[in-house]
């Protein structure tokens, strides 16, 4: 288990010349978050990050309540371009459109997110020193972090793979008799 840091680090950004920086994160430094914090009802917090420097940059603002929701009988929240206090949520939206929240309707169960983990990350984070590998892991999976709890591995090669394999190249193995996990899943990311 990785322990946890305290409190938010900030991000020391370096520029490699394509005017888009990074954070520094490695073996005695990585940016971290503030814990995570559920909005009241009614409100949002939303994260920010761009080519200008933002990372993750938190802010709030509150939805306008609404009694009853265009086209059915419940209520719900509003979030008009240009209200006050916005924070930019509806900054790039054309004028008049009206974003609703009907909080009665339901249509999905989010159960996390995260990211892939391709061949060329686990080479590139293996390459790292254990404390930078430690650091790298703690932003993405702590409390401290982005807390990602779902990771997506390709099936056998992908486009950020160094050469081409599947699990079974013999012809009409219907039965899988040759099937085996490559070396790059066995060493890297299984």
């Amino acid at each position: 288990s990785l322990p946890r840091l305290p409190g938010a680090r900030p991000c020391i950004p370096k520029d490699f010349g394509h005017g888009s920086p990074v954070c520094v994160c490695n073996a005695t430094y990585c940016d971290t978050l503030d814990p995570l914090v559920l909005p009241t009802p009614g409100s949002y917090v939303k994260y920010e990050s761009s080519k200008a420097g933002k990372r993750l940059e938190r802010s709030e603002g509150r939805f306008q309540s609404s009694l009853r929701t265009p086209g059915t009988a419940t209520g719900g929240w509003r979030c008009p371009r240009g209200t006050p206090g916005q924070h930019g949520l509806s900054r790039a939206l054309p004028p008049g459109l009206l974003l609703t929240l009907n909080i009665s309707t339901l249509y999905q169960h989010v159960k996390g997110f995260g990211g892939s983990l391709s061949d060329a990350a686990a080479m590139n984070i293996l390459k790292l020193s254990q404390p930078a590998q430690d650091n790298l892991l703690r932003s993405y999976f702590s409390e401290s972090g982005i807390e990602y709890n779902l990771i997506r591995v390709p099936m056998a090669c992908s486009d950020f793979s160094v050469r081409p394999y599947s699990y079974d190249d013999v012809p009409d193995d219907y039965e899988l008799k040759h099937f085996r996990l490559a070396d790059e899943d066995v060493k890297m990311k299984v």
